[in-house]
């Protein structure tokens, strides 16, 4: 029996990390400072396309790739900069985003409402071939 669901979880996460509303998390995207992290899976890249300059980190891999001990580092969440995590509708990136800051992580945030708000707040996407 699951003590603890889905909504608490992500309830509890909303209540400790920084959410960024849509429009904020546009601007995002040309500051230098802060680096646009997309957590979905690489078919619902290619199916729907991403925010221009994004780094994808599939959600799977987030945790080893941020830790710099891990053997699947990655150099990129090493920067120092703001990291905007995002998904499709912002309940995965709320959990990655609590995750970051139990790893000692501050400059981390996400965006409400994912990629879904994103479009509908006309925000730029790009397609994404298959590989």
């Amino acid at each position: 029996m699951v003590k603890k669901g889905i909504k608490k979880l992500i309830a509890d996460a909303n209540e400790v990390i920084e959410t960024l509303p849509t429009t904020e998390a546009i601007e995002a995207v040309n500051d230098d400072n802060s680096v646009i992290v997309d957590l979905r899976d690489i078919r619902e890249l290619y199916r729907e396309g991403r925010i221009p300059g994004s780094t994808h980190a599939p959600r799977g891999m987030l945790e080893f790739w941020v830790d710099p001990d891990s053997p699947y580092h990655k150099e990129i969440f090493a920067s120092g900069k703001r990291l905007v995590l995002h998904c499709a509708s912002g309940w995965r990136s709320a959990l990655a985003a609590k995750t970051l800051q139990e790893m000692g992580l501050d400059n981390v945030c996400h965006i409400d409402g994912g990629f879904k708000a994103w479009k509908e707040a006309d925000g730029p996407t790009e397609a994404v071939e298959k590989r």
